[in-house]
């Protein structure tokens, strides 16, 4: 193995991907660990009204800049420095500044639709798709984007039943068929999440003993 591990990490809005994530991180340390999530690639919506931004599909394919991401992603495998775009999820805009991501050996690709552009999925090693209940993840959301994104209720809801259901139905489930590794009940399956470790280790070691 001649390029670096590249994990790819899927599921739906408030599977817990973040939570797989971190224990990646604890694992191996942030020092071996670069990390490419699809949600710093949303298009950039700075030209539209603001009610036209809010009423905008964020949950399908087209609403992501995935090229960028995969080009990104090439640079990183080649061992090149690259400069991850960042989003607003406030305003429904792109940063003027990027964040600087350092080629490492272990490159993560985390959001919910990354199984399902083929682009991605192919240059991955591991392809993990982290699974939990409707009814959870739908909590997990509500929690986040009052908290974190400054939501309505009302709002949350109306964009669950608008486009998040039926974009994961239609996009996001079927995705799971490409995965190597189902993590049911999210970031909590201590078995699976440890079988993952030992995977990724293994990896690992082939890669460092090709570059020795």
């Amino acid at each position: 193995m001649r390029h670096p591990v590249v994990i790819g990490i899927a599921g739906g809005s408030g599977s817990g991907k973040s939570t797989v994530l971190q224990r990646i991180m604890e694992a191996f340390g942030r020092e071996q660990l670069a990390v490419l999530d699809h949600d710093s690639y949303y298009v950039d919506l700075s030209h539209l009204p603001p009610d036209e931004r809010g009423a905008f599909n964020f949950d399908h394919p087209d609403a992501l800049e995935t090229s960028l991401m995969r080009k990104h992603l090439d640079r990183l495998m080649a061992g090149q420095v690259v400069q991850k775009p960042t989003y607003d999820f406030t305003t429904h805009a792109r940063g003027t500044e990027t964040t600087e991501v350092q080629p490492r050996p272990v490159i993560i690709v985390e959001g919910i639709l990354v199984l399902a552009e083929r682009e991605l999925a192919e240059r991955m090693n591991i392809k993990i798709f982290v699974d939990a209940a409707d009814d959870v993840r739908l909590m997990r959301r509500i929690r986040r984007d009052i908290h974190e994104r400054g939501r309505s209720i009302e709002n949350v809801l109306w964009q669950y039943e608008k486009t998040v259901r039926p974009m994961h139905l239609e996009f996001v489930e079927p995705s799971k068929r490409k995965a190597d590794v189902i993590i049911p009940r999210g970031g909590h399956n201590e078995v699976a999440i440890d079988m993952l470790l030992v995977r990724i280790e293994k990896l690992l070691y082939q890669y460092e003993r090709s570059l020795a």
